[in-house]
């Protein structure tokens, strides 16, 4: 389904993406609240061959609704790469914008139109973020020592990667695409979750700005997540090495 979006793109500026594994319970829910947000946009599921059905839903939305696509990658698993090869087909479909959020309702679509309002009304911001750590953001459903913890790694990172934002790890962005074709993508080699953090790295090296937006962010209802204590590990050590390299 997604050969070739350049067709798509001459109607829209925006292509929103959202990553999927085992999403069934969630997936058509958060397309039907993203065409309630953004009416004219393309709407990108990548899914890692889930099996519990999410890319035959997909489908089906997609039969009543041609302006939403679906990728099924067969050999690959990780919400990094994922996000990439998404990012990667908004570039090469000549998209103006690139949205991501999480795929689980954790983040509100009805709130992902004031990032792409920030980018538009400033030219100079290579990404907006959805922010839970800007006055007016919120987390919903975390116990206290959860809160605290994620707070502190947050910090931890922005300070060791010397980012200038206050929520580097959380995936509701709006990116312009010409910054992200700048940056190579092939360049990127996280495949975890830490791709966040590079991508920003990325950015910030070239000179640009960015922009943050306050969201509040709900803990899922459904499914599990994906984050393991194994990947939030290997995240870690891989913004050590990104922190490494760009004082070389």
């Amino acid at each position: 389904m997604t050969e070739s979006l350049s067709h798509l793109s001459q109607t829209t500026d925006t292509l929103v993406a959202i990553c999927t594994y085992n999403e069934a319970g969630s997936v058509e829910a958060m397309l039907n609240e993203l065409r309630e947000a953004f009416s004219d946009a393309v709407l990108l599921v990548v899914d890692d061959d889930s099996p519990d059905g999410t890319a035959a839903i997909v489908k089906t939305v997609g039969e009543r609704d041609p302006k939403v696509q679906l990728l099924v990658r067969r050999d690959q698993r990780g919400l990094g790469s994922a996000i990439v090869d998404a990012m990667r087909i908004a570039c090469d479909g000549g998209f103006d914008y690139f949205l991501n959020l999480d795929a689980d309702l954790s983040h509100s679509p009805a709130q992902m139109p004031a990032l792409r309002e920030m980018a538009q009304q400033d030219p100079s911001l290579a990404v907006v973020i959805g922010s839970r750590y800007v006055p007016g953001g919120e987390i919903v459903g975390w116990p206290f020592r959860r809160r605290v913890m994620s707070k502190l790694v947050n910090r931890f990172a922005t300070g060791v990667l010397r980012l200038p934002v206050h929520d580097c790890s959380g995936s509701m962005r709006c990116y312009r695409t010409s910054a992200l074709r700048e940056i190579e993508l092939s360049s990127l080699r996280c495949v975890g979750y830490a791709v966040l953090e590079e991508v920003l790295v990325r950015l910030h090296q070239h000179g640009y700005k960015f922009g943050e937006v306050p969201i509040t962010f709900t803990e899922r209802q459904t499914g599990h997540s994906k984050l393991t204590l194994r990947e939030a590990a290997r995240s870690i050590a891989y913004m050590f090495r990104l922190a490494f390299e760009s004082k070389r």
